[in-house]
């Protein structure tokens, strides 16, 4: 399975504006990565889960989205995680690094 990650935070989103219950942003992510899916024959019949992360920071992981995301990474429901730049899964590298050492890296 894919999981298809979206992540804004409150400062940077529209969330909340007009009614609206998820920001432009949110949307413009998903549409990004499903023309990337859409454009890799590979990836066309696999199932996609979208996780969002809507109003939440990326300097620690304490998102829900992304920790259901994670669950589902552990116990091997989804192999591929697809987001729209490496700024949305965190923008702290070395917990970055870390947790892409933690989850990804000792499965070889």
């Amino acid at each position: 399975m894919i999981a298809a990650y979206q992540r804004i935070s409150r400062a940077d989103g529209d969330l909340g504006k007009d009614g609206k219950d998820k920001s432009n942003s949110i949307e413009n992510q998903k549409e990004l990565i499903q023309r990337y899916i859409t454009c890799k024959e590979s990836l066309q019949n696999v199932p996609v889960m979208d996780f969002v992360d809507d109003g939440y920071t990326g300097s620690n992981f304490d998102r829900p989205g992304f920790q259901k995301m994670m669950d589902g990474v552990r116990n091997g429901k989804i192999d591929t995680i697809i987001v729209k730049d490496l700024s949305r899964f965190g923008r702290i590298i070395s917990a970055w690094v870390s947790t892409w050492s933690r989850f990804f890296l000792c499965w070889g």
